[in-house]
């Protein structure tokens, strides 16, 4: 099963691509921890600092299709690299500035959410340009879901040693500057300097014109609202259990279930269309939250909570592909960028209505909300089976009308699979 990996690893450029994206990160799946532990530490109120951290959420989501439509046009060092920079400058002025005045303090997480950089996006693109083979970059999207589940496994781990060792203030400074670097490391990169994404067709929705897309990212929302949902109801059940503790083993057993299951999709060969696996990898990750219902013991809940989560990286890696095969041509990174968006706002709204679920009608009612996500999310599968399908055989660019992906992979039939191009 490694050897695929390494394979990967040792293609040219690969490593320094994976690690510098996943250090660039570092800011985005750890940027709401440091803003609550900061509002705490300055003073502010638990109510404040959601507020914050939800502030900084929502002006993510709407700056990364945004970013990743504007390095469609003009390429990745000339945004990657600024919205890096203007990002921590957001997180410098909150830190500098504290919690007051607090419209300050709103238009600092504004600045840092919005301009975060699309690496995310951005890495996806370049896969195909980097490894060439299909087989290859369906592998190295595998890879990449995992490595994600691992930074927002060990990022937080890393915000609290800071605090510990420093204050909330320095793990803000120190989380941005490494993003920074990550940044840096990536479009002084070969690959990144070089790529440029297809001709892209003028139209306003960009990206969004695609029905299969649109399909896909509805789905994602309610799988993202699955997984927000379960960091809710994991805090309920662990105060059920009159133990802390208990809410970092189910985090673990969830991130530990991803990572196996990431690893094992990865490393193997699939056969058929990407867009039917993925609604059965969806039928399964639904049934794998339902059990969470039980809320057993904590040996058990433990347990399922890793079982839930075998099925989440494999979910992710195959909608990285089908991603790629609905994106209209030239609209690639703000494609993949939509998708952390439509992901991030499911997030969000699963630890709304979760919370509320739990005051209701008890723990078991709080995992209900994941189980109905899941089941939200393959229904939606199902219903726009007709507009996944993508025409050629699965060969094209999506059901939009635009043959870009189609003529990007015929014109780039050394590589055997192209999203975007090297100038």
């Amino acid at each position: 099963m490694a050897a695929g990996y390494v394979e990967i690893l040792r293609a040219p450029h690969a490593a320094r691509l994976l690690t510098g994206t996943l250090v660039g990160r570092l800011p985005s799946a750890t940027g709401h921890i440091a803003v609550v532990l900061f509002t705490r530490d300055a003073g502010g109120s638990y109510t404040l600092a959601g507020v914050l951290a939800a502030v900084y959420g929502l002006a993510t989501a709407l700056g990364q299709p945004l970013l990743g439509r504007a390095v469609d046009l003009v390429g990745q060092p000339r945004v990657q690299l600024p919205a890096a920079v203007v990002s921590a400058l957001g997180m410098v002025l909150l830190a500098a500035t504290g919690i007051e005045p607090l419209p300050l303090a709103c238009a600092a997480v504004v600045v840092a959410g919005f301009f975060t950089p699309p690496l995310e996006g951005g890495l996806r693109a370049l896969w195909p340009s980097v490894l060439g083979r299909e087989d290859r970059v369906h592998r190295a999207y595998a890879m990449d879901a995992v490595a994600q589940e691992v930074m927002f496994t060990a990022g937080p781990l890393f915000v609290t040693l800071l605090v510990a060792l420093w204050s909330p203030g320095a793990a803000l400074l120190v989380i941005n500057a490494i993003g920074v670097l990550g940044a840096l490391t990536v479009v002084l990169s070969k690959p990144s300097r070089a790529w440029r994404s297809a001709p892209r067709e003028a139209h306003w929705l960009g990206a969004l014109r695609s029905p299969g897309l649109l399909a896909l990212l509805a789905a994602f929302l309610f799988i993202g609202l699955a997984l927000g949902s379960i960091t809710v109801a994991g805090v309920a059940y662990a105060d059920d259990q009159g133990r802390e503790s208990v809410y970092g083993y189910l985090m673990a057993a969830l991130g530990l279930g991803a990572l196996v299951g990431g690893l094992v999709y990865g490393a193997r060969q699939w056969t058929g269309t990407p867009e039917r696996r993925l609604l059965w990898i969806t039928a399964l990750l639904a049934v794998g939250y339902l059990p969470l219902m039980l809320t057993p013991g904590v040996v058990a809940m433990t347990a399922l909570a890793a079982l839930s989560g075998v099925f989440l990286a494999p979910a992710l890696a195959c909608a990285f592909i089908v991603v790629d095969r609905h994106a209209p041509r030239g609209t690639v990174t703000e494609a993949f960028s939509w998708l952390v968006t439509t992901f991030g706002v499911g997030a969000a709204l699963g630890t709304g209505v979760a919370g509320p679920a739990v005051e209701l009608a008890g723990t078991s009612a709080s995992f209900a909300v994941a189980g109905a996500g899941g089941l939200a999310a393959l229904l939606v599968l199902l219903a726009t089976r007709k507009v996944l399908v993508v025409p050629g055989g699965g060969a094209g660019g999506g059901p939009t009308g635009d043959a870009g992906n189609e003529n990007d992979r015929n014109g780039a039939a050394q590589h055997g699979f192209s999203s975007g191009h090297q100038a």
